[in-house]
């Protein structure tokens, strides 16, 4: 892995042979070690190493993106040549204002030594740990356990300096039977020595366990209690369709036209935060402006949208701090997700119900109707029915098709308790969630 120093140093000594009226450096790089499973057997233990330099050049208005997986001077030199070369082809953007002139950070390390250290032998050990849980009950497992360790640096010509390292442990458990019962469970933090892998690995194998003749249930409104994972991909697909600013200036996002109006529940409220203290996530975005606390929603109210700088300057205000490097040309969302919990227990929340749902999990989420939040998927790998305030039988999987916002409108509790829950580069603390009227639909083959 290239060195802070020698990284900052290869940027500021390309930037100066750019001809360009502004310039901008990003590198992306991360370090995986991942040790995957399938029937109980390591199928891969492997260590990668990766990163693009990526080089934005502005002349004029037009603006050129190259990029190279090479860190020497020449090679970044040749990515900002080839950038301005590129720009030189295109159409003047006239909606671009500048590169953003951001003050450096010192950024607080996300670089946990129990997580950077943690190798391909240790992750083993912790299969070996859950095979042998799962063994009792006669289970395969499947799944992954992951360690990543990023690295981000922004420089431009106009005087933003900023670099990051970051680490992160995942593991991610489905047991399994030959007769199709299943359970799944999750875990995630910065220091991988907090995942409590016999934890996860008991959880995942008590659901299978208990998915035994699950019965059929017929399409209808449900009371249902999410686990953190379904919540976490509920809120995940609420944030790509509406919480990014391009969709927001385009009038292509719910929160359009709705700051300051009710569009949820009175106890659905969520930021984003990449400084709360479970996250530690990276303090600045890939333009190298710092990220901001934004709040979302709060007690069901529209409150704002995170965006970059030039969407920003079409909004009038200045960025949150959440571009993304410049060959990525989606939306900018919130990668740092906090839900407010509830003061209710678990066992409180299934006591409360007198028929309802216990799902686990979301499979195949996917949208209907992004306006309207509507989306649609299975339950997964632990489904069961909640009768006279007790989980008793297993429930054949239904398929949900639900508005996200109307869903988060039928919140009866929430938890304490909450969870990190990560997909898609993003990191979410999530509460388990009652809700009412939660619309699920019998799968027919």
């Amino acid at each position: 892995m290239v060195s802070k120093d020698q990284t900052l140093s290869v940027f500021h000594e390309a930037i100066k042979s750019s001809t360009a009226d502004q310039t901008e450096l990003v590198l992306d790089g991360e370090t995986i070690g991942l040790t995957h499973i399938a029937e109980s057997q390591i199928q891969q233990n492997l260590s990668t190493e990766d990163a693009v330099i990526i080089a934005r050049t502005v002349t004029g208005k037009r603006i050129g993106v190259a990029s190279t997986n090479r860190l020497d001077l020449d090679s970044v030199k040749k990515a900002i040549s080839d950038s301005v070369d590129i720009g030189s082809f295109r159409e003047s953007d006239e909606a671009f204002g500048s590169l953003p002139v951001a003050a450096g950070t010192e950024s607080p390390s996300a670089l946990i030594e129990s997580t950077a250290s943690f190798s391909s032998t240790d992750r083993a050990n912790a299969i070996w740990q859950i095979n042998k849980i799962a063994d009792r009950s006669r289970l395969k497992t499947s799944g992954y356990f992951k360690t990543t360790l990023s690295r981000v640096a922004v420089v431009n010509s106009l005087g933003t300096e900023q670099y990051f390292e970051g680490a992160a442990g995942e593991l991610s458990l489905t047991a399994a039977n030959e007769s199709g019962a299943s359970g799944f469970a999750i875990g995630y933090d910065r220091d991988v020595s907090r995942i409590n892998v016999g934890a996860i690995a008991e959880s995942a194998v008590d659901k299978a366990v208990r998915t035994v003749d699950p019965v059929s249930l017929p399409s209808g409104a449900y009371t249902v209690l999410l686990e953190p994972p379904a919540v976490g991909q509920l809120l995940l697909f609420l944030s790509f369709m509406g919480f990014g600013s391009s969709t927001f200036v385009q009038n292509r996002s719910f929160m359009a036209g709705k700051l300051g109006e009710k569009i949820a529940g009175d106890n659905f409220s969520v930021y984003d935060d990449a400084y709360d203290p479970q996250m530690m996530g990276m303090p600045f975005d890939y333009e190298g402006v710092v990220r901001r606390r934004v709040e979302l929603v709060t007690n069901g109210i529209a409150m704002g949208v995170v965006s970059n700088s030039q969407d920003a300057a079409a909004m009038g205000a200045e960025s949150t701090g959440h571009a993304h490097v410049a060959t990525k040309s989606f939306t900018p969302y919130p990668r740092n997700l906090v839900m407010a919990g509830g003061q209710a227990g678990i066992e409180e929340m299934i006591r409360s119900v007198e028929r309802g749902l216990y799902i686990t999990h979301f499979w195949y989420v996917n949208y209907l109707n992004p306006m309207k939040t509507m989306v649609t998927g299975t339950t997964r790998d632990g489904t069961f029915l909640i009768e006279g305030g007790k989980v008793t039988s297993a429930v054949v999987n239904l398929r949900m098709q639900q508005s996200i916002l109307e869903a988060f409108s039928n919140i009866r509790m929430l938890s304490k308790q909450r969870v990190l829950y990560p997909q898609y580069s993003v990191v979410m603390l999530v509460p388990y969630a009652l809700i009412d009227n939660f619309n699920l639909t019998e799968e027919t083959s």
